[in-house]
C-alpha cells in the first residue's frame, strides 16, 4: 500500500477542497453584487373593516355583522 503523503493524494484532495471553496465564494460575491434589493413598504395589519354598501344596509336593519377577525381565547 502506498503512503498517501508521499504519493501526493493528500495534496490533490486539499487542492480540490480549496478550489470548491473558492468557487463557492466567487458565486456568493457575484450573487450579492448583482442582486438589487428594492425597498419594501411596511405592511400594517388592520382589523378595521372598510364600510361598503352591503354593510351599510346591514347596519340600517339593526343586525350587526360579526367581525372579520376573532382573537383566540388563549395563546398557545
Amino acid at each position: 500500500m502506498e503512503n498517501p503523503f508521499e504519493s501526493g493524494h493528500i495534496k490533490n484532495y486539499v487542492l480540490f477542497y480549496v478550489s470548491i471553496v473558492v468557487i463557492m465564494v466567487l458565486f456568493f460575491i457575484a450573487a450579492t453584487l448583482f442582486n438589487d434589493v428594492e425597498d419594501l413598504e411596511k405592511k400594517i395589519f388592520s382589523v378595521e373593516v372598510s364600510k361598503d354598501s352591503s354593510q351599510d344596509l346591514v347596519e340600517e336593519r339593526g343586525v350587526e355583522k360579526e367581525p372579520r377577525f376573532k382573537l383566540m381565547d388563549k395563546a398557545y
